[in-house]
């Protein structure tokens, strides 16, 4: 057992060293992983990993959806109280994105667009939540109306979220060439597999099977060089392509 213990030790350090290289980390948290692996592991999982854990997008995804597994109506439940104690701005969003979560985007809508108020009256990335609320309401073109504003506005402002959204947006409203263009951009720089399988879905509802099916079948391919917690992370959407991949060119 002891000798079991101290190779799980070593697996950790390995797998922190691992991470460290691969995010341009100290070399010296790796003599502190191999001279002392319980210790050295213990403190660079609190010092570097979990934090890093917060500014992963794919990361908060898992934990938000563990949470909601455990307790579905737990985080709209805690929103709506925090914001009927304190109306502040930032507990308003915090109920928009709530609201979203559980599928009620037209009550969204409504949120959001009261946290456009003061200082954040014009804030960019509320915007494109606003535009991400009235896509899934059902409502496209003020969707695209949003996030061509925000556009113009806001020239300067990047989000790779927010362009997959235009792209979306433009797809559901029918404005399809605008749309392909955002989608060929996307594709080229998005991190993770959610932009290539929403333009594989695209071009499929387009008729476009055969564009679909090769979009589908490089990006699996592509994927195939992925670490596991990779694929892992993007699951949804590798799935997705696979049915594509599947369903052929003649099927759908």
């Amino acid at each position: 057992m002891p000798v079991i213990g101290l190779g799980l030790h070593f697996l950790f350090a390995i797998l922190f060293a691992i991470h460290a290289v691969r995010n341009g980390h100290d070399r010296y948290w790796l003599l502190v992983l191999f001279m002392f692996p319980v210790l050295g592991s213990l403190v660079y999982a609190g010092a570097i990993w979990l934090p890093s854990l917060r500014h992963d997008r794919n990361a908060r995804r898992i934990a938000h959806g563990i949470r909601t597994r455990l307790d579905p109506g737990r985080e709209l439940r805690e929103a709506r109280e925090a914001f009927e104690h304190s109306a502040t701005v930032d507990n308003q969003l915090r109920l928009a994105d709530a609201l979203a979560a559980a599928g009620r985007h037209a009550e969204a809508v409504d949120a959001f667009r009261a946290s456009l108020r003061g200082v954040h009256g014009d804030d960019p990335a509320i915007q494109v939540r606003l535009a991400g609320a009235l896509l899934e309401s059902g409502r496209p073109g003020e969707a695209v109306g949003v996030l061509d504003e925000v556009i113009r506005r806001h020239p300067s402002f990047r989000s790779a979220d927010g362009h997959l959204l235009v792209a979306r947006a433009l797809a559901a409203d029918g404005q399809r060439e605008r749309a392909r263009e955002e989608f060929d951009v996307l594709v080229g720089y998005y991190s993770g597999y959610e932009a290539r399988a929403r333009y594989a879905d695209t071009l499929a509802g387009w008729g476009e099977r055969e564009a679909a099916l090769r979009l589908a079948e490089a990006s699996l391919r592509e994927a195939k060089r992925l670490p596991k917690y990779a694929r892992r992370a993007n699951r949804e959407w590798l799935d997705r392509l696979a049915l594509q991949a599947r369903n052929g060119p003649e099927q759908r």
